[in-house]
């Protein structure tokens, strides 16, 4: 009897929901679906640079309000790619602005998941212009199956953990910092 009720959940496509894919974790921490990106990036220890940033900016009431958006989260070791002086300059109170504008460049206003990117790279054949909230575009594209983004400079990002849901969005973790045009790091 139970073998039949199986089979007949599964024939009706329930099985498949009820075995959907776990978030994945970050940086080995658990992220949940019912916390807000800022509060799911500060649990990640290998987010923590992200979290500062965000702090020292004032940003991290925005990504706690309902959004939704997709956040291109930079790793520590991303960060370290930027000499540690240019890092320290940016987290001064005075370079606030500036600051705004870089973690800006890595949020896009609506929710989009990594089958939608590539969706819409597919669509537009083979790269996808990705306007940021902090004015930059990002082109997006697909290599080697791994989904990539190319700064204003030609800088390339790309997405080493995807779908990272949260309940104001979602979160894809990048391995290189974004800039805005004429910046270098």
């Amino acid at each position: 009897m139970k073998t039949k009720i199986i089979a007949a959940l599964a024939a009706t496509g329930i099985a498949t929901i009820a075995m959907a894919k776990e978030n994945p974790t970050v940086g080995g921490a658990p992220m949940m679906a019912d916390m807000t990106i800022a509060e799911n990036a500060s649990a990640a220890p290998n987010l923590t640079t992200l979290v500062a940033a965000v702090k020292a900016a004032g940003l991290a009431e925005t990504l706690m309000s309902d959004g939704p958006f997709t956040v291109f989260a930079p790793t520590n070791g991303a960060f370290g790619k930027i000499s540690e002086a240019s890092l320290n300059a940016l987290l001064e109170e005075g370079n606030k602005a500036q600051l705004q504008q870089i973690l800006t460049c890595h949020v896009v206003a609506t929710e989009a998941f990594s089958t939608d990117i590539a969706g819409m790279i597919a669509d537009d054949g083979g790269m996808h212009v990705v306007p940021t909230v902090g004015g930059c575009n990002l082109q997006a594209y697909m290599e080697g199956g791994m989904l990539k983004l190319k700064d204003e400079n030609g800088r390339v990002a790309t997405v080493t953990t995807a779908d990272v849901d949260q309940s104001n969005g979602v979160v894809h973790v990048i391995d290189r910092v974004i800039l805005p045009a004429g910046q270098a790091g």
